[in-house]
């Protein structure tokens, strides 16, 4: 009877491993695996608002071209690094409560996503981008699961203070 026992308890532990596994699809270790900067610039996308944002929550949006040869479900983490400025073009110095960053799988979709954490259309949104108590801008970045390509990058000013916002760095990794 005890062997039986010790056999059905291995079972369930091995068929609770693979499903635990299974659930969040091929995953690479820390440090290990692709790694796809996007070069913005580069492609001529505009990663600074041309006009100041007005009030608190203003919008800028940045559309991402199709990278077909990319799989971004093979990505565990992603690093968004952003400077802000002042309405005299002067930069601020990075702490929370200036900005927010979410991605977006389809632009034309709700953009805003749920007021804290991922949505369905929104896989990422991390508030206090450059701050102390912020992921996303670190080299480790902040961990998602993406089931497609992004298609947006939505910055907003959680200060009336920020006026302009420039993308510095978009990085999808699994380090």
């Amino acid at each position: 009877m005890k062997k039986l026992g010790l056999v059905l308890v291995t079972l369930m532990v091995v068929a609770a491993i693979g499903f635990v596994g299974c659930a969040g699809g091929p995953r690479h270790a820390p440090g290990e695996g692709p790694e796809f900067s996007v070069d913005l610039v580069g492609l001529g996308i505009q990663t600074r608002n041309e006009e100041a944002l007005a009030g608190r929550w203003a919008d800028f949006m940045i559309l991402l071209p199709e990278f077909p040869d990319v799989d971004f479900t093979a990505f565990s983490r992603v690093t968004i690094v952003a400077d802000y400025f002042n309405e005299a073009g002067e930069q601020i110095t990075h702490q929370d409560d200036m900005i927010m960053v979410t991605l977006i799988y389809d632009p034309e979709g709700d953009i805003r996503g749920p007021e804290m954490g991922p949505g369905p259309n929104t896989p990422l949104k991390q508030f206090n981008v450059g701050g102390g108590s912020g992921s996303v801008h670190r080299e480790r970045g902040s961990i998602l699961r993406l089931t497609r390509q992004p298609m947006a990058v939505l910055l907003q000013n959680s200060s009336p203070t920020v006026r302009y916002i420039e993308l510095v760095e978009l990085t999808f990794h699994n380090r």
